[in-house]
């Protein structure tokens, strides 16, 4: 069902795209991102170049939105209107600021503890990883700006509204991500079956970061190296896996069990 408002169209008619609001034409979107819309991705076509489409480029650029150059024939399988090469998803939420929850965090003389996701693809998920995240308190959930689940109208679904809660940050480069919680006295656990390192026998009582990786390739190996400490989850079945939101909440709640009444 299409919207009325010149440039906007509600995408009932793509189930892939979720049903996402998107905003499509060069000059519309320049317009949402100078008002301030949250932009979850900007799609823009391969090849083109004309002066209105430099200058949403350059604006994305000085936004931090992220953006993919596609071919006009994914551009076209969204949506059949004068997309000008252009069109970009809305968020379902509004990105929160890391270093402001993390300095919010200390000032309140409170031990941050954060979940940073790797490629989780799955938007279920996402969304299961999320609702486990807020009810057990924690400060924010850190993804990267490609690669990961969009958090779309499914997300939210399947995190009971717990993303209307649950600060969401959302980083261009996971690694100096990963740095500068380290720099910032939180100390980053990977959760990962590479290890001899139970969970268990982990300090969690401390400020905290736990980072989670895809089910099918796991961490990334930088991440691995950059992490502060490393730990599994025990596992005595014939299937040598969890499903990562079953490992995060496992691993959110043993923080939680470690940290008894300080969260």
């Amino acid at each position: 069902m299409e919207k009325r408002k010149k440039g906007y169209i509600r995408n009932d008619k793509a189930p892939s795209y979720d049903k996402q609001e998107i905003i499509f034409g060069t000059r519309a979107i320049i317009e949402a991102i100078r008002a301030g819309k949250e932009i979850e991705k900007l799609l823009i076509q391969k090849g083109l170049k004309n002066e209105l489409i430099s200058e949403l480029v350059s604006i994305a650029s000085s936004h931090k939105i992220p953006f993919t150059k596609v071919p006009i024939e994914k551009l076209n399988r969204i949506t059949r209107k004068n997309h000008q090469g252009a069109i970009c998803f809305l968020s379902a939420i509004t990105y929160a600021s890391l270093d402001n929850i993390i300095n919010a965090c200390f000032e309140k003389g409170k031990s941050p503890f954060i979940i940073l996701l790797d490629r989780i693809t799955d938007v279920r998920n996402l969304g299961a990883i999320a609702r486990s995240a807020e009810c057990a308190g924690v400060d924010a959930l850190v993804v990267p700006d490609k690669g990961n689940a969009q958090i779309t109208s499914d997300a939210m679904k399947t995190s009971a509204g717990a993303l209307n809660f649950l600060p969401v940050c959302r980083e261009h480069n996971l690694k100096s991500t990963i740095q500068y919680l380290k720099d910032s006295g939180v100390h980053v656990l990977a959760c990962t079956e590479k290890t001899d390192q139970l969970i268990y026998a982990s300090d969690l009582n401390q400020p905290v970061a736990i980072l989670l990786g895809s089910e099918e390739n796991g961490i990334s190996p930088e991440y691995l190296k950059l992490a502060s400490a490393c730990a599994k989850i025990p596992l005595h079945g014939n299937i040598a896996s969890l499903n990562v939101s079953v490992a995060a909440g496992i691993a959110i709640f043993e923080t939680v069990r470690q940290r008894g009444q300080i969260i």
